[in-house]
């Protein structure tokens, strides 16, 4: 860390610019491999399957603790092939989080359902339980769990949940790779996991890219089928399935990948530890907690400030890049609004929307540039108060 490198007095920093994220310093990192194997696909012309996407889906399952992973072509298409091979459709109800990216109720109605949203819990962002009773129905087939910024949801007591009344528990580690629970790594906990490949996540491609993880034989054999024109072989089609393929282009990068995740992941937890100790005497600002028995990946690190646009924009001119995830909660969104959600339906839910403020966050921020922006956020802080 920053202070235990210094043995002198050290002048103040100051940065032109400090992005949200930068892919290039990761690629920078690990350039002659990233090369090597992008040049190897493209000599061979092995662009679609295997070798590459047999090698990856084999290392992810291992990785995970999993018996299967299967390459899909976005984390969208792992939650719709999902659903559809556990058999929701058309008829049906869905119970997931008014906190999350769209993509999660997307792939709820592509399978031909209908989203039902219930509130999160202000500390951790995700799925409360205790509200997701409340929206069971006799047409309710599955609860998604979505594992928001990289810290897993209430996994133990949601399918607790999801077996009495006889539920599908899915969860949405979009964000999660590399996270854990009571030691586990998510992904293989023993229900079908779906995860995004999506560049800026922990684990990203260099494109779109997805999959799901699962212990289950016959749920990945009927995922197999839908991601591949619900074909075994060529020409030959037992169901009307989907394109929905990895690239074996971006399972090549992703294996190259892999091997870093785990130290990627350790010193992302490093940095939320340096934003937590430089800002936790700022008390306009509620800081991120690490539930007990969580290993919190922190894809993102979130912050809660009441005064948000403004400090935005005060980080913005100092060249601080920030993200806000997400502004406009689900059951607020023009496009879903035919499901008939009004403002005041999920009171944390849009408590969060307002006041969440993601800082710089990924592996190859220097000690030096996030104690800059806990500075930078410090000063602002008080001269907006």
């Amino acid at each position: 860390m920053a202070t235990s490198r210094a043995t002198h007095q050290i002048e103040p920093r100051t940065y032109e610019s400090i992005p949200f994220v930068d892919l290039r310093r990761q690629y920078q990192s690990i350039k002659p491999e990233i090369d090597e194997v992008v040049g190897e696909v493209i000599e061979r012309g092995a662009f679609v399957g295997d070798p590459y996407v047999g090698v990856f889906e084999e290392s992810f399952a291992g990785y995970v603790g999993a018996k299967h992973c299967i390459g899909v072509s976005s984390g969208t298409s792992a939650l719709e092939l999902t659903l559809r091979a556990l058999g929701v459709g058309q008829g049906d109800e869905v119970i997931l989080p008014a906190n999350t990216f769209i993509a999660t109720a997307e792939a709820v109605i592509f399978a031909g359902a209908r989203p039902v949203f219930a509130d999160i819990d202000p500390i951790s962002f995700n799925l409360n339980p205790n509200e997701i009773p409340k929206y069971i129905t006799s047409r309710t087939r599955a609860v998604i769990a979505v594992d928001l910024y990289g810290q897993p949801a209430e996994l133990t007591e949601i399918a607790s949940i999801a077996r009495e009344h006889n539920l599908h528990l899915v969860e949405d580690a979009c964000q999660a790779h590399g996270a854990t629970l009571d030691g586990r790594k998510i992904g293989g906990l023993g229900h079908p996991t779906c995860f995004s490949f999506y560049p800026a996540k922990n684990l990203g491609a260099y494109g779109e890219g997805g999959a799901v993880t699962t212990n289950d034989d016959k749920l990945m054999d009927k995922i197999r089928l839908l991601r591949e024109h619900g074909s075994r072989t060529k020409y030959v089609h037992e169901i009307v399935g989907h394109n929905h393929r990895l690239a074996a282009l971006q399972a090549a990068v992703l294996s190259v990948k892999l091997r870093y995740l785990d130290a990627w992941v350790e010193r992302r937890r490093e940095i939320a530890q340096l934003y937590g100790a430089a800002l936790k005497d700022t008390p306009q600002l509620t800081l991120p907690l690490e539930l007990p028995g969580r290993g919190h990946a922190y894809h993102l690190y979130v912050v809660r400030i009441s005064n948000r646009e403004r400090v935005r924009t005060m980080l913005s001119d100092m060249g601080i890049g920030c993200g806000i995830h997400y502004p406009v909660p689900l059951h607020l969104q023009p496009a879903l609004a035919y499901l008939g959600y009004h403002a005041g339906d999920f009171e944390q839910t849009e408590s969060c929307a307002s006041t969440i403020l993601s800082l710089p966050m990924f592996p190859e921020l220097e000690d030096e540039e996030v104690s800059y922006v806990a500075e930078k956020l410090q000063e602002v802080c008080l001269e907006t108060q």
